[in-house]
């Protein structure tokens, strides 16, 4: 396997890993910490870590953001504020189950966007490696007994994680097709600003109609984290991947999520882990082994 190729693949474990930290903390800050509040002081901090190294890109750079200009306000309002924003919604409106469910059809939906938008096509061995991964991923969810999916009841925050899927898929397939020539740091600093001019307004009204939670020292390390890792780095490594190895096996990696999510909240949570999250987990690698074995069909030019 080529060298570029490989270390597409391994940032985008480092990146799944961190997503996962990311949906714990989530979980255990709902009832603390509003959606929108999380939301923004997630990607404020992350923007005050990359702002120092993100502006010599951008006064190097200032003809190619003046250009693109449009692109970046729409893949950072795409990422940063609506995608994170309708998760965490949706965290507060139905059931932990029900969003990895929804949250499973994601490399569906950007592998179905990515054939229609970039034209990427997908072999056998590939559409193998989406069924078994993605029947990892139910096993995971129906916690090993197929009458949990039978008896799953649809909430309103459903309709948020599959407008979520779309948002992320449509700036994954976007991200590839548009390719802005600008430094991956500053790419993403660009966006970050984007993201939280659009979230302050957000999160101001959210203030006023329910206050502020209340500031505890636990919550100093828990953003520099969020901004670090699921934010800064996550992105980074997932849109560097996008680059190398397209959309549609990008998007396979989020079946990782759930994988990891498991093992730390065993760790973190005191959450018990079963043999269906290590039978579940098994077909996730299989189908990831066959979906990053083969280039599939051509790369969009």
């Amino acid at each position: 396997m080529e060298r570029p190729r490989l270390l597409a693949y391994a940032g985008l474990v480092a990146a799944t890993f961190f997503w996962a930290g990311n949906a714990v903390i989530a979980r255990g800050v709902a009832d603390e910490i509003g959606p929108f509040a999380l939301a923004f002081w997630r990607w404020a901090v992350a923007l005050a870590f990359i702002l120092p190294f993100g502006l010599p890109h951008l006064r190097r750079a200032g003809s190619v953001i003046r250009a693109d200009i449009r692109p970046l306000i729409w893949l950072g309002t795409l990422s940063v504020s609506a995608y994170n924003t309708l998760l965490y919604f949706a965290a507060h409106t139905t059931t932990a189950v029900n969003i990895a469910l929804v949250n499973s059809t994601m490399p569906i939906a950007i592998a179905v966007l990515a054939h229609f938008v970039l034209r990427e096509q997908t072999s056998r061995v590939q559409a193998l490696g989406f069924a078994a991964a993605a029947v990892g991923m139910l096993v995971i969810v129906a916690r090993g007994e197929w009458r949990v999916l039978a008896e799953l009841a649809f909430r309103e925050g459903d309709l948020l994680m599959i407008a979520a899927v779309v948002v992320w898929g449509v700036y994954s397939v976007l991200l590839r097709l548009w390719r802005v020539r600008l430094h991956p740091v500053g790419f993403l600093t660009v966006t970050i600003i984007v993201g939280v001019a659009l979230l302050l307004p957000l999160f101001a009204w959210e203030v006023a109609a329910q206050g502020h939670f209340a500031w505890r020292a636990v919550h100093l390390p828990m953003f520099g984290y969020l901004a670090i890792f699921p934010s800064i780095l996550a992105f980074l490594f997932w849109n560097h991947a996008v680059a190398v190895v397209g959309p549609s096996v990008t998007g396979m990696f989020i079946y990782l999520v759930p994988v990891f999510t498991a093992m730390l909240a065993y760790r973190l949570l005191g959450e018990s882990l079963s043999g269906y999250h290590a039978v579940g987990g098994a077909a996730i690698l299989v189908g990831l082994y066959l979906a990053t074995r083969s280039r599939g069909g051509r790369e969009p030019e």
